[in-house]
């Protein structure tokens, strides 16, 4: 863990797995590549995937790590998706989707809500938007992409199912009625309301994006290029672009930069595998 300034504040010998008391979920189904959901917290609770028989999204007490409940009804395989807090039709409840599923849950006890099918391939990465009573995922390896209304007595209606935005691992940004993010092969613009592609720009490749005052800050996987860009349905408009520098050392032929952009208080924050970066990105 580092401090603002970028100074090791805690360090953890890394050949030994942290362990302490906590949770431990029987039955649980670990995806392929391991659990890389960030987990929620909401109140007193903890929320998280653990995936299986016994139900696919737990909360847990956090300041004991008693489990609370489990979604009994919902009992998918986890795969990489994170959980979004909603409050659909005056209901608290929790949003999550998995390689077959989009669903919601009451946030008091878990108990199932709604469910609508939505086959992802591989894996499932990129987290639901909410929007009022309107939920919009999307997926990569082909998957496309789902909006769903939720109406009275949690009755479902598909508003839209599509190509258009295919999102792998990078997020998708709603802005106004707009949603930005890399939609396989291209930067893409959809209209959240009728999932129509509004623009689509091979800028660059595929990438992350993170938003901030109307300006989208992309980071490309390969490159490590970062480039800033108006969030607009107008078109694509560049307002400038470097390449990370220096870039990690201990990347694999394959690895690419899959962490996501973040600006905090006129501060952009990026990392590649074992190097943090921070720029002052105020408007001067």
């Amino acid at each position: 863990a580092t401090g603002i300034q970028g100074r090791p504040s805690r360090m953890a010998d890394s050949s030994r797995s942290p362990r302490g008391k906590g949770a431990r979920f029987s039955s649980c189904s670990t995806p392929t590549r391991g659990y890389a959901e960030s987990v929620l917290v909401d109140g007193q609770q903890i929320l998280c995937t653990p995936g299986g028989s016994k139900g696919a999204m737990a909360a847990l007490d956090k300041m004991t790590g008693k489990v609370l409940w489990q979604s009994k009804e919902f009992t998918d395989p986890a795969h990489y998706s994170s959980i979004v807090p909603a409050r659909i039709n005056n209901t608290p409840q929790y949003v999550q989707r998995t390689e077959k599923s989009i669903v919601g849950v009451a946030a008091k006890d878990g108990k199932l809500l709604w469910q609508t099918s939505f086959p992802g391939r591989t894996a499932v990465i990129p987290t639901p938007i909410v929007k009022d009573n309107e939920v919009y995922v999307t997926a990569g390896y082909g998957a496309g992409c789902k909006m769903v209304r939720i109406g009275p007595g949690n009755k479902l209606t598909t508003v839209y199912e599509s190509k258009v935005m295919k999102n792998h691992h990078g997020g998708v940004i709603l802005v106004g009625d707009f949603l930005y993010g890399h939609g396989d092969p291209a930067w893409v613009c959809q209209n959240f309301k009728t999932g129509a592609e509004v623009w689509n720009h091979r800028a660059f490749g595929k990438g992350a994006i993170g938003y901030a005052d109307g300006m989208l800050y992309c980071l490309e996987e390969g490159s490590g290029t970062v480039v800033l860009a108006e969030a607009s349905p107008k078109g694509w408009k560049e307002h400038g672009r470097f390449k990370l520098d220096p870039q990690t050392k201990i990347r694999s032929s394959r690895g690419r930069i899959w962490t996501h952009p973040v600006i905090s208080n006129g501060k952009l924050y990026l990392r590649d595998q074992d190097l943090i970066y921070c720029f002052d990105v105020k408007a001067q």
